[in-house]
């Protein structure tokens, strides 16, 4: 029997935002106050993808 509390659209895959889909798993540490400010953030996690990719591309400029 299903459950009367579940949502059918949980079953549905992710539908990655770019081109790559968003499969591996990364983590490192931060200070407390990092964390917080990344928090408030509207969407976190698309905050730190961004921001690492915007430092890798200037990175891959400056060489």
């Amino acid at each position: 029997m299903p459950n009367p509390k579940g949502n059918p659209d949980n079953l549905e895959p992710l539908q990655p935002k770019g081109e790559e889909s968003l499969t591996a798993n990364l983590s490192f540490r931060v200070s407390e106050r990092m964390k917080e400010e990344v928090k408030k953030q509207d969407n976190p996690a698309e905050f730190c993808r961004e921001a690492i990719q915007e430092k890798l591309d200037k990175n891959k400029k400056e060489k």
